[in-house]
């Protein structure tokens, strides 16, 4: 019923930035809370960033604290997440995920109900 569409990521330098959108379709917007993360071949995916459903309370990876910005608008269907200073361990492709339960927060992926098909993000040197 829900589909996400994520799109912003490329290639840049260590130092630079970048914002990442995630359009929902298929569902009201203010009845999920909604989820960044991150994935590395052969590792986990990774919590980055969450934001509750009316864009208020927002939680993050202490790896990210203090350089993404996660925020919403609920009137375009969208999640966004603006990530500066960003640094070659960033390199991921990164995922929007929906949560309609009460436990975003966490930070678990098992939380979330459903994934985009994620945008990759590369930061050189």
């Amino acid at each position: 019923q829900v589909h996400l569409v994520e799109s912003g990521g490329g290639l840049v330098q260590a130092g630079g930035s970048l914002r990442l959108s995630c359009v929902g379709l298929g569902a009201t917007a203010s009845s999920y809370a909604m989820g960044w993360f991150r994935q590395v071949p052969g590792k986990e995916r990774e919590f980055v960033a969450a934001i509750g459903w009316t864009g208020t309370a927002k939680h993050y990876a202490d790896s990210v604290q203090g350089r993404f910005i996660i925020s919403r608008d609920n009137s375009k269907n969208t999640v966004y997440l603006q990530m500066n200073s960003l640094k070659q361990v960033d390199t991921a492709i990164y995922y929007c995920a929906a949560d309609d339960g009460s436990n975003w927060w966490r930070g678990d992926e098992r939380e979330y109900d459903y994934w985009g098909q994620g945008t990759q993000v590369t930061v050189s040197s």
